[in-house]
């Protein structure tokens, strides 16, 4: 008989996962199973399917290579019941552990699944806090608890001073908590970029290529170009890389787009740090370590700590409270089906052409062209959050649904009514324009708003404010826009929303854009 099942998922790959912290390796059996159920829940970009059953095959080999008996299933394992509760319960079946150990999941439709196990087989499922994150769900609670409104920058600094980041005694580093307003500069167009490294892959990694391949071909997006690092030891090379060659640069140009250049200064660890292979107070505590030595500047360490430090758990923190409502809110009642192009990257729009055509082929973009682009877009366009949701979770390899719900539904989509943010993030040409060199390319006029050939995202931003008048009027950080919207006169108002109309029926009836 086996002591312990212990059940490691997809994005736990990390040696000190809490279901294996007290492994009794001669008595214990370590269950990782690729499933079906998990790969086409929504269609997921095949990258990411590949990435994560590579990254598993090569946690269970080094597993085993420490002496621990691991429960392998296969995807083409031909007794593969494509759930995992139907996994948990065959290798109970077979095993006749005392108990199952399990590490609390990133989805809630997942910890739902968890919490039956116990009943469906008949023995304990002790399931445990994941310790990899830096606030727990219910530390994070407690900081919410009686707050009117939750907002990342209070959360942020009390992280700051918990972990003991970028201060000087109790103050922060250079007198100010936050740099953002630093980061947000234009892209020069001979400004240097340099390449990323990346990591083709091994023989192991290249026969899951193939599976995948065989197994998900309708699914969007590629395999061609896969050099995701799935090891710990690519994971550390691919963070130690962005830390000695692209921080320095990060925090200047970190919202910046260029056509053609997906990549930028941006780090890439998103992807293995949400799969489990590298731990985020070690990234945040050598990024400062690279300012403590005068490699990069303050504005840029701080900017990718508050990604981290902050914002990741943040939202992680978001999600949890708030589930299994959130996954239901619609504040602005957005009902317009996604248009197809978002699955294809065919329009005539230069900005969403490239960001979804790079996403397609990658499996990436950066978090402008995934808020600024085509969440800026799904907004005004007032796009079903359901469907928007679905398809970031589907289409990114660092999507789960922890990290993507509360970044698409409440960042992007403002669905949430202001729990992640306290206005939409909304924008009209102009903005992309400042900050990418997308629009000089692009078969629209993004100076025009109401012709033929004028930016889609100028009339749409306008009626989207129209729309919503009312409602922003109460907010003061939408006075602005409203203001504008209310000083027009009735026939460039007219032709605004004409022009929006066209276009929203253009959407509904599936005519390029």
């Amino acid at each position: 008989m086996t002591a312990m099942l212990r059940v490691v998922l997809g994005d736990q790959l990390s040696r000190g996962i809490a279901a294996l912290t007290d492994l009794d390796a001669a008595r214990d059996v370590v269950l990782l199973a690729e499933v079906m159920g998990e790969c086409t829940y929504v269609p997921h970009h095949p990258q990411k399917i590949a990435m994560v059953l590579a990254a598993m095959r090569h946690f269970a080999t080094a597993l085993r290579a420490r002496g621990v008996t691991v429960r392998y299933v296969t995807l083409d394992d031909p007794d593969n019941t494509a759930s995992l509760s139907g996994e948990v319960a065959r290798a109970v079946a077979a095993l006749r552990p005392s108990r199952i150990i399990a590490t609390e999941p990133g989805e809630y439709r997942v910890r739902q699944a968890m919490r039956s196990w116990a009943d469906a087989t008949g023995i304990p499922c002790e399931i445990r806090e994941d310790t990899r994150f830096l606030a727990s769900t219910e530390a994070f609670a407690r900081w919410a608890e009686d707050r009117r409104q939750l907002r990342l920058e209070f959360f942020y600094r009390e992280m700051r001073r918990k972990y003991r980041l970028l201060l000087d005694g109790e103050a922060p580093e250079g007198g100010r908590w936050n740099y953002d307003a630093e980061n947000r500069k234009a892209l020069p167009a001979t400004m240097p970029i340099p390449s990323p490294r990346r990591f083709p892959p091994d023989s192991e990694t290249r026969a899951v290529i193939a599976l995948v391949a065989s197994r998900f071909a309708t699914h969007p997006g590629t395999l061609e170009r896969f050099d995701y690092p799935v090891t710990a030891q690519d994971a550390e090379a691919g963070a130690a890389d962005f830390l000695t060659h692209r921080l320095p640069q990060f925090g200047d140009w970190q919202d910046a787009m260029a056509a053609g250049t997906p990549y930028m200064f941006h780090s890439l660890v998103s992807a293995p740090l949400n799969l489990g292979l590298l731990d985020p107070l070690d990234l945040c505590q050598r990024a400062e370590a690279e300012y403590r030595a005068g490699r990069a500047p303050l504005n840029a360490v701080e900017g990718f700590i508050r990604q981290i430090l902050g914002w990741r758990e943040f939202i992680r923190g978001v999600y949890w409270l708030h589930m299994p409502d959130y996954a239901a809110k619609n504040a602005l009642g957005a009902d317009q089906k996604l248009p197809g192009f978002y699955w294809t990257g065919e329009t005539d729009m230069r900005c969403m052409a490239d960001a979804i055509g790079q996403t397609l082929t990658l499996a990436y973009a950066h978090h402008i062209q995934r808020l600024m682009i085509t969440g800026n877009f799904a907004l005004l366009a007032g796009l079903d959050p359901d469907a928007v949701d679905r398809w970031y979770l589907a289409v990114y390899a660092d999507a789960y649904e922890w990290v993507e719900m509360p970044n698409t539904r409440g960042m992007a989509l403002h669905a949430d009514g202001g729990i992640v943010g306290s206005k939409p993030y909304a924008a009209s040409g102009a903005y992309i324009n400042r900050m990418s060199n997308y629009c000089g390319t692009c078969h629209y006029d993004v100076k025009d708003a109401t012709g033929a050939r004028a930016c889609p995202f100028n009339a749409l931003y306008w009626d989207f404010i129209a729309r919503h008048e009312a409602l922003f009027a109460a907010n003061p950080r939408m006075a602005m826009p409203v203001r504008g919207w209310r000083a027009m006169t009735d026939q460039k108002r007219g032709k605004l929303r004409a022009r929006a109309a066209s276009l929203r029926n253009a959407l509904t009836e599936g005519i390029r854009i």
